[in-house]
């Protein structure tokens, strides 16, 4: 029998409708991606106009597999735009080359990809590991990247109280294993800039590629007073990072990945002739994949241009500097380190009584229920044994200009309500036992609602390889949607 397909039942209903009434529903919970309520995962121009050009855009190329541009040749001419304007704006040369990617996993995972096929050039028959050599506050992704490709992360301890790399201890920890150096511009976690060009410099005097995560910073470091050398304009520079989907404020799906050697680029491919079907050429990891994020990025970045950047990227510099000027004024709480760019990290200041003091935890939840989402970070134990304290990471975007007052409202009063408090600690025997996964997911779920600050309590309390099953249990739990009566 043929199925006939209709957009109204025969009581008229309009089907399409149900169906997307159903996906409003589900959104219900979802934390706010516009409006500046969460300083985290969302990146908000607040220019309506440009996410209406960019969902135009993607519906353009709704039907187009970006796995062939000799078929669909608009990737491309989309991509050699995108990585024409990056390269003007990320210091790169008339030889830099790259992709667009999904993302800024995937575009360190090439990074990571590339160096290792260098690395195996160079030392053939080699029975060692090659090594990815990072700070401590690099991005979870090289970790990741890493376990994928089998080569190992050694970690370079920071300063606990700043985030600061020093660039000595991590030129020490460079040696014949070494695949990659990696250095952020900035670090996620403390908003910090590592020492790029002492970095670049000793890996170039040994001829060990060096990356620069430039995820957040890409398209807003470019012009942001005072943000120094940090890009593929600086000597010994191999490869940087760009989230288009980040400060580049197109849809998510889109990030960018320079080379300055096309030679070191061609090594992320990946090639075979040798089976019966169509010849395959990957340029990147996915396979077929769709061309709506990249269509889309190319509609903001040729939107915006260079100017429209500059002027987004002042209102953040306004922003961010009124957010830090409201947290340096909250007794108990202290900005860690000197950041540069739109990112910053609260810890709690322990140079006060304890009676004072705030826990960054606990005043991210205080925060929260006066309407603002802040991200919590566990404390650490690095491998030199010093901690990095617990601290609660804000992003500031363009949006944030207009919710100031109500923000530093949020931020002070947040802080009055728990100072003095320790909101992240859990009870021995809870840390003894910890909660069933399962169990978490569910009372999430009905709820609406979990309890971070005793999550990253958790965290901070187990061992780290244990908290991390943990996390995994919980979320492919919670993946699997509510309990159906």
């Amino acid at each position: 029998m043929t199925h006939r397909f209709t957009d109204h039942d025969e009581a008229g209903r309009d089907l399409g409708a149900d169906v997307l009434a159903r996906l409003d529903a589900y959104r219900s919970a979802d934390a706010p991606t516009h409006g500046g309520r969460v300083l985290s995962y969302v990146y908000d121009s607040g220019l309506a106009e440009l996410d209406a050009l960019a969902g135009a855009a993607a519906a353009r190329v709704q039907a187009v597999n970006a796995l062939d541009p000799t078929t669909f040749p608009s990737v491309a001419l989309l991509q050699a735009d995108v990585l024409r304007f990056a390269r003007e704006v990320l210091g790169g040369g008339p030889d830099t080359a790259g992709a667009v990617t999904s993302g800024g996993t995937e575009s360190i995972l090439l990074a990571v990809l590339a160096a290792r096929e260098r690395w195996r050039e160079r030392h053939p028959g080699s029975t060692a590991t090659p090594r990815v050599v990072a700070p401590s506050t690099a991005h979870a992704a090289f970790h990741k990247a890493a376990h994928y490709l089998g080569l190992d992360v050694v970690t370079v301890p920071v300063d606990p109280g700043t985030g600061t790399l020093p660039a000595e201890r991590l030129v020490a920890r460079l040696d014949d294993a070494t695949a990659l150096v990696v250095v952020s511009a900035p670090a996620y976690p403390h908003g910090v800039v590592d020492p790029v060009g002492a970095v670049a410099t000793a890996a170039a005097e040994r001829g060990i590629p060096c990356h620069v995560d430039a995820c957040v910073g890409g398209f807003v470091l470019p012009w942001w007073p005072g943000a120094g050398a940090w890009d593929l304009s600086v000597p010994g520079v191999t490869s940087i990072s760009a989230d288009l989907h980040k400060f580049g404020y197109a849809p998510k799906g889109a990030s960018v990945l320079l080379f300055a050697d096309p030679a070191l680029d061609r090594a992320r491919y990946y090639a075979l002739t040798g089976w019966p079907g169509y010849p395959v050429v990957n340029p990147t990891a996915l396979g077929s994949r769709s061309a709506m994020s990249l269509a889309a990025a190319w509609a903001v970045l040729t939107r915006l241009g260079p100017q429209g950047y500059a002027d987004l990227t002042a209102r953040v510099v306004q922003a961010t500097t009124a957010v830090r000027g409201v947290v340096d004024g909250i007794v108990g709480l202290r900005v860690l380190g000197d950041p540069v760019g739109p990112l910053l990290a609260a810890a709690a200041d322990t140079e006060v009584t304890e009676a004072d003091r705030v826990d960054p935890h606990a005043w991210a939840a205080a925060v929260a229920r006066r309407g603002f989402v802040l991200q919590g970070q566990p404390g650490m134990t690095q491998t030199d044994g010093s901690r990095i304290p617990r601290s609660t990471h804000l992003t500031i975007t363009p949006v944030t200009s207009g919710v100031l007052e109500e923000l530093g409202a949020a931020l002070v009063a947040g802080a009055d309500e728990v100072r003095g408090r320790d909101g992240a600690g859990l009870p021995a025997q809870e840390v003894a036992a910890p909660p069933d996964p399962a169990l978490l997911a569910r009372t999430a779920w009905e709820s609406g609602e979990l309890d971070l600050a005793s999550v990253l309590g958790l965290i901070e309390a187990l061992p780290r390889e244990r908290s991390a099953a943990l996390l995994m249990d919980f979320l492919a739990e919670f993946g699997e949607g509510p309990t159906q009566a």
